[in-house]
């Protein structure tokens, strides 16, 4: 798949770093670096602008090295870039650890997967089928 990206950054475009990676690591676009005190968030730039195919998302997730490591994900994981979005991607970062954490120039944050998705179309009734689990959630099918 084609598609198509500006590149207002100094960076590598993101690329897949094995044959059976799913996501592409996106880097901070930063004229000096941020720092996330605990619990702090901020919206990070990465400097890229990209034109989705519709039917498709950009999903942007956390990275786990960063999350487990550092305690640094993305608030809004996955973050969703509709088909018809051209602004530049930034990605919402907290720090849920206990320590400041600095992003520097060039850092990889987050990580980028392209997804086809389906649109909906409802339908109104007056009941669904039945299933043995019903209305259960939440915990409703135990732990184990």
């Amino acid at each position: 798949m084609q598609i198509k990206i500006i590149n207002n950054s100094h960076h590598p475009l993101p690329h897949y770093e094995t044959n059976a990676s799913a996501g592409m690591d996106l880097r901070a676009h930063l004229e000096i670096p941020i720092t996330l005190q605990p619990l702090q968030r901020a919206l990070v730039k990465t400097g890229l602008f990209i034109e989705i195919p519709i039917g498709y998302e950009a999903q942007v997730r956390p990275r786990s090295g960063l999350a487990l490591k550092k305690g640094i994900t993305v608030l809004n994981a996955p973050g969703t870039i509709d088909a018809d979005y051209r602004g530049e991607i930034g990605v919402i970062l907290i720090n849920l650890s206990s320590e400041p954490f600095v992003i520097e120039n060039g850092e990889r944050i987050a990580q980028l997967v392209i997804a086809k998705h389906e649109r909906a179309e409802w339908t109104n009734v007056e009941e669904l089928s039945e299933t043995f689990r019903g209305s259960g959630g939440f915990g409703s099918t135990g732990v184990k």
